[in-house]
């Protein structure tokens, strides 16, 4: 039973983050028992996103286009630029419609206890973006996960920005310490945002 397919299955779920044992047994478990054409769209969805989904060459989300919609559309402001972690702090940021600038995807944050420097990270583009772009940017927000490891990486970034003479800014209190964006409702953020303060 340990090398079955059931155990299998239950395995590659429990990779998926926040996915322990239990909760892998349940999907798995879930899908067992749904009809195999729920199985096949599953699996040939998960495929057809693998294929079709590359990285924006400009803010480094997921995205189907090149660049994608959010960095080529005219109507956002080219002049304001939030860095988050992941590509879906984009998606909640977006939920709020409150924020209308462009992004920046570091892919991470530092972590030297899990080997991540700033060579692992998306930093190296995010200093190309602000030295080539041909749109100055007059502010950069971070909407950082305020962790350790967040705060850890705010700070190498402000030491690095704080030359080029941009206002430089964060997500205001309102986000609890140690919190994650993807668990913190949509007017929370919307506040944070809103009520962002400048770094010195």
């Amino acid at each position: 039973m340990k090398s079955g397919p059931v155990s299998k299955l239950i395995s590659e779920l429990s990779r998926l983050p926040s996915i322990g044992e239990k909760t892998a047994t349940r999907l798995a478990y879930f899908i067992l028992k749904e009809p195999s054409s729920y199985a096949q769209a599953l699996s040939q969805a998960i495929l057809h996103a693998k294929k079709t989904i590359s990285l924006c060459s400009e803010c480094f989300q997921f995205t189907e286009i090149d660049p994608c919609s959010i960095c080529k559309n005219p109507m956002r402001d080219h002049t304001l630029l939030c860095i988050v972690e992941h590509p879906s702090n984009v998606f909640y940021i977006e939920q709020t419609r409150t924020y209308q600038g462009l992004y920046h995807v570091l892919h991470g944050v530092l972590s030297p206890l899990d080997e991540i420097g700033p060579q692992e990270l998306k930093i190296q583009e995010l200093l190309n973006r602000l030295k080539t772009s041909s749109q100055k940017f007059h502010e950069i927000v971070f909407a950082i996960n305020p962790s350790i490891e967040g705060e850890t990486t705010v700070t190498y970034l402000v030491n690095l920005l704080k030359p080029l003479g941009i206002k430089l800014s964060q997500l205001a209190h309102g986000i609890p310490a140690g919190g994650l964006l993807e668990y913190t409702d949509r007017k929370t953020i919307e506040k944070a945002l809103s009520n962002r303060t400048e770094m010195s």
